[in-house]
């Protein structure tokens, strides 16, 4: 470096320190010392832990050709339909859950070609659980 390089790095030195204190100019490494480093590698070593066991939760199952995180197969995620109370599992069911709260096997049977009724609110009366 020339001579003149050094005096404008000093002058930055020197601004920097004025306008943000002693500390900003100062070797990070100048303030680490054993204990913190034990403390920074225990502190990693927990995120880690901490991070393999989400990922663990979070393994992928493909379902009908679409991969779902395993969180998502819970039973207490998953809508049932109101009619045969069978759990929804496929997609076009999702569909027909949303919009006739029924499943598409249902929705064939009861609901298509008389969705004015359904909508009015009539339901079939004792429907087997369908497999």
């Amino acid at each position: 470096m020339k001579n003149k390089d050094l005096n404008y790095v000093a002058g930055l030195e020197e601004a920097i320190k004025k306008k943000y204190g002693e500390i900003a100019i100062q070797n990070p490494s100048s303030m680490w010392n054993e204990d913190k480093e034990r403390a920074y590698l225990n502190q990693l070593k927990k995120f880690i832990e901490k991070q393999d066991r989400s990922l663990s939760q979070d393994m992928i199952e493909n379902v009908d050709g679409v991969f779902i995180t395993k969180k998502l197969l819970t039973k207490d995620n998953k809508l049932s339909c109101s009619v045969c109370y069978s759990l929804v599992n496929r997609i076009n069911d999702d569909i027909y859950i949303i919009k006739y709260d029924c499943c598409e096997n249902c929705y064939i049977q009861f609901v298509e070609g008389r969705e004015e009724r359904w909508l009015e609110g009539w339901r079939p009366e004792n429907v087997k659980k369908s497999t």
